[in-house]
């Protein structure tokens, strides 16, 4: 009996030298072996998870008040607070078994995003339904005394009725105590900022982002620049309904939305571009391109209208991942 352990023990020590030098048989064929013709071909992940082996996340406080998804497929940072937050769309494709919850879980983002992103109804979806999922941040407020809905989203620079639908609010009435997600929110009291030749920040969500301005043409058949930058990163164009809206740049339609409210934004169309950015233009009154079309700088991809969150006709125009050129 007493022998067993000793033996288990040295059994344990020859399996363990045995792999090693296996290790080293392996090793020695990579680099003698293999060539052009006989190394291995590289296979395609088949994760359906786009964010595979991350850690669980959650929301993270900005400054106390802004809030920031964790690193996810949207590009968010893991530390808002040491890394600048990126504003990349994602899209996905349900598949049987998935829940809203798993997928928020998924791109780190509340469901109420995606619900809210995509017009669901009572919180179904389908497989084959392809959700958008915008990295939607925005200010945290916990009501005090004296503060109604109204006064809320006027601080914040807010819209009363996304206030009330993001967080489930009935008849208008706040209550002391409660914490309030304000979807587009802004801080009014933003520190400076300085600007540089190459980069610029912002006190608005998701602006900032080297400048390459040559790469962006402007996106309009005519129009004129009604409001500067606000929003993630926006500005808007104004001009009559129907006036033909052209990509800013070359790259592939991810998005296109012919119909629906989609998060105030209406029809709209979001282009990805091979240098890594994308292009977003809201509230069209028509859509002339499908998601996966290639389409050229300067091609029309749809028309002016005021579909969505928005009080006359023009384009809300944004670019994630760089610098709004058509700020100024």
């Amino acid at each position: 009996m007493a022998s067993t352990p000793l033996f288990a023990e040295a059994s344990f020590a020859s399996f363990v030298s045995s792999l090693f030098d296996k290790a080293a048989i392996i090793s020695k064929a990579a680099s003698s072996d293999f060539n052009s013709q006989t190394v291995p071909l590289l296979e395609p992940a088949v994760n359906i998870d786009p964010n595979p082996a991350k850690g669980g996340g959650g929301i993270n406080i900005v400054g106390g008040e802004a809030l920031a998804a964790d690193a996810g497929p949207s590009g968010t940072a893991a530390q808002a607070e040491a890394k600048p937050v990126s504003t990349q769309i994602s899209v996905y494709t349900v598949h049987q078994g998935d829940t809203l919850s798993e997928i928020a879980q998924m791109f780190d983002v509340s469901v109420k995003t995606i619900v809210w992103a995509n017009d669901i109804k009572n919180n179904k979806i389908n497989p084959g339904q392809v959700l958008v999922i915008l990295p939607v941040t925005g200010i945290r407020h916990t009501v005090v005394k004296g503060e109604t809905l109204a006064s809320i989203a006027k601080k914040y620079k807010g819209d009363i009725d996304e206030i009330a639908q993001y967080n489930d609010i009935e008849n208008g009435v706040v209550a002391v105590g409660d914490t309030l997600l304000i979807p587009d929110g802004e801080m009014l009291a933003a520190p400076a900022t300085v600007k540089s030749s190459t980069t610029r920040t912002s006190p608005l969500r998701g602006a900032g982002g080297p400048r390459i301005d040559s790469y962006y043409t402007w996106p309009v058949n005519g129009g004129v620049l009604t409001q500067s930058l606000h929003g993630y990163d926006a500005v808007d164009i104004g001009a009559s309904t129907g006036t033909g809206i052209l990509a800013s740049a070359g790259g592939v339609v991810i998005v296109a939305r012919s119909s629906g409210w989609n998060g105030g934004y209406g029809s709209y169309v979001v282009i990805q571009h091979p240098n890594g950015t994308q292009t977003l233009y809201a509230h069209m009154s028509a859509v002339f391109v499908s998601v996966g079309d290639i389409v050229a700088a300067g091609q029309s991809i749809g028309s002016i209208g005021a579909t969505g969150k928005a009080t006359g006709p023009h384009l809300h125009f944004e670019v994630r991942g760089a610098a709004n050129p058509f700020t100024h």
